[in-house]
């Protein structure tokens, strides 16, 4: 036993001194001699040095990588505020993370600014300075810690304010503040993810299984499917709890295996390219289109009799393979209601990238089975349910009108690609405005089709969902003039002759495919060139021209750019051109990308994707600004 204690406090006292060793960063706190009178400020200078061929993470470094380096000011009653300021970092291509990092190398000097409070006693206090980092070499990277470094403070009626004057070169260091990512040789294909977009992905696909529960297809058959696993010859609790959770799995197998098979086929770059390929977005449409069309009262979507006669004879052998194959069984008959989400939910994903497709079908699936096993689960609240009647027939017909409407929404992006402005902004959304609105009066029984008996009374429900079909189409008539419609203007037809600026606010003026114009335009002006890589079928390209270049901080940072946007989904030359150049310089065809550039066609700073931050898009519009700005007072200096 004491050999056992021994040996273990060995190995703890070997890792300690591993630690010890591996730690290849070590800060030191300076402050001011004279230290600073009480409301006064000072400079505090935190400087780390670093092992040779290690380096640290500034902190700012870009998102999607390493831990950047935190800094904070323990509590002390003396301070009333601080700003830390990040000395100039060494931008380049980082083998371990797979992207540009910015970084540091032997030592770095990070200043802090610390204002005291104005009633604080005189005296001495200890400054404690709190950093948080990673350090990497060319073979490892160990994880992040936290180390301390602390300085006595001296403050005094007589003590002086030492200068504040921040040196050349140094930036603050703002909360949530991201770094440009300056693009060297970054590997194709990867992508930033945008967690919060993902999350509202899951949920909506879970949702949308959840409503296609209550289509006139799926609901009747809840009773049905329940009183095969409760009346099961077992009849043990136990055993109808099991066979709920198969055929579950059957449903989520049949709907996650065309996810796999999309992303399977089509691969990360041919799912990009797909969103706006007028083959695939007129397939789409004219299969919404079928769909709508049925749900209208048109015809009817029935699988072929035969296959369900084959799997329903499956199913009734019984056991486990034949519970499974009844959730197949299921899945194929109710596929003309069930179609029209599922359909929307992978064409989204397809365009999103990724292994969406797979994850938003095994999603869309389990909210699709969930009611089915929490009914096996809690069997009384079979008899809760609502009874099927006229109600599922009127949720069949909404269902066409909205399918109609997300069918024009392909149709668009058709139209955009091929260039031939027939279906413009206006148009489209005159369009939804009568599609929106005839759902709505379908419901108030103006409009007669199949569900609303002539003198049905107008219920409450149906009233209230009526008034919301009417007032939604009655909303998107400001988009026809003009107007901005939010997180809308992402699915419609950009606005073409509008104004970008309201007011006295500035406009932003783009040009249209002309990099090398917009160079020349810059080197007369002195400014730098902004590139949107962007695509007439690209929603998220669209949401942000609508919804982030409008912002009046984001706006007016834009106005010191010449603006490009680069086309790269069009049928055209320029579209490949500009395709061509997006992958030769970042590696990746993924759009929206934006990237900023000197006159001399240097790039200075890339951001991909879509933000919804805005703070983050402002840092990487600033820093290649500032950049420029510190280099000329450099100049001037010098």
């Amino acid at each position: 036993m004491r050999s056992a204690r021994v040996t273990l406090c060995l190995i703890l006292a070997a890792g300690l001194i591993s630690a010890e060793r591996l730690n290849p960063v070590k800060w030191t706190l300076e402050l001011p001699t004279a230290g600073a009178p009480p409301g006064g400020k000072l400079l505090a200078r935190l400087e780390a040095k670093l092992d040779p061929g290690w380096h640290l993470y500034s902190p700012t470094t870009p998102r999607g990588g390493p831990n950047p380096t935190t800094i904070h000011l323990a509590d002390n009653p003396a301070v009333a505020s601080f700003r830390v300021f990040e000395p100039p970092p060494k931008r380049a291509f980082d083998p371990n993370f797979n992207l540009d990092t910015e970084t540091y190398e032997a030592s770095a000097a990070f200043l802090i600014e610390v204002e005291l409070k104005k009633d604080v006693p005189t005296g001495s206090s200890d400054l404690t300075a709190q950093v948080r980092y990673q350090t990497c070499n060319d073979r490892e990277c160990l994880p992040p810690v936290t180390r301390t470094a602390a300085a006595t403070l001296t403050i005094g009626t007589g003590a002086g304010s030492a200068s504040l004057a921040i040196p050349a070169g140094y930036t603050e260091v703002k909360p949530g503040a991201v770094a440009a990512a300056v693009s060297v040789t970054p590997a194709p294909g990867n992508p930033a993810t945008d967690w919060r977009d993902f999350g509202l992905f899951l949920l909506t696909a879970f949702g949308f299984g959840l409503a296609a529960i209550f289509t006139p297809c799926v609901f009747p058959m809840i009773p049905i499917t329940m009183s095969f696993f409760l009346n099961r010859p077992s009849g043990s609790r136990r055993e109808s709890i099991i066979q709920a959770i198969i055929f579950c799995i059957g449903i989520i197998v049949l709907f996650s295996s065309l996810g796999l098979a999309a992303t399977v086929i089509l691969g990360p770059f041919g799912i990009v390219q797909l969103g706006s390929n007028p083959w695939v977005n007129g397939f789409i449409a004219a299969v919404f289109l079928v769909f709508s069309l049925s749900l209208l009262g048109a015809f009817e979507i029935t699988v072929p009799s035969s296959v369900l006669t084959k799997l329903d004879s499956a199913s009734q052998k019984g056991g486990t393979l034949g519970t499974l194959v009844m959730g197949l069984t299921f899945s194929l008959a109710s596929f003309a209601c069930v179609g029209p989400f599922m359909g929307t939910l992978l064409a989204a994903s397809v365009q999103s990238g990724g292994v969406r497709p797979l994850i938003g079908m095994a999603t869309f699936a389990t909210g699709l089975a969930l009611p089915f096993f929490l009914l096996a689960l809690f069997p009384s609240y079979l008899k809760k349910l609502p009874k099927s009647g006229g109600w599922l027939a009127r949720v069949k017909v909404v269902m066409g009108f909205i399918i109609l409407a997300v069918m024009f929404k392909y149709l668009a992006s058709i139209d955009a690609v091929l260039q031939w402005n027939i279906l413009t902004r206006e148009r489209f959304l005159a369009l939804w405005v009568v599609l929106f609105g005839m759902a709505g009066l379908y419901l108030f029984g103006f409009v007669r089709l199949e569900g609303v008996p002539k003198d049905e009374p107008l219920g409450l429900w149906r009233l209230v969902t009526g008034m919301a079909f009417v007032a939604f189409a009655m909303s998107l008539v400001p988009g026809m003039f003009c107007g901005r419609l939010g997180e809308l203007d992402a699915y419609v037809p950009p606005a073409t002759g509008c104004s970008t600026g309201t007011g006295t606010e500035p406009t932003l003026a783009w040009m249209k495919n002309q990099f090398p114009e917009a160079r020349e335009q810059a080197r007369r002006e002195g400014k730098l060139v902004f590139v949107n890589f962007t695509g007439y079928a690209c929603t998220n390209c669209h949401w942000m021209k609508a919804n982030m270049f409008t912002r009046p901080e984001i706006r007016s940072a834009m106005q010191g750019f010449v603006l490009v946007d680069l086309y790269t989904d069009g049928t055209d030359e320029a579209s490949s051109r500009n395709q061509d150049f997006e992958e030769k310089t970042f590696g990746t065809i993924a759009i929206p990308y934006y990237a900023i550039f000197d006159p001399d066609g240097k790039v200075l700073a890339s951001f991909p994707g879509l933000t919804r931050n805005p703070q983050e898009f402002l840092a990487f519009l600033n820093a290649p600004q500032s950049g420029k700005a510190a280099l000329e007072a450099r100049r001037a200096q010098g």
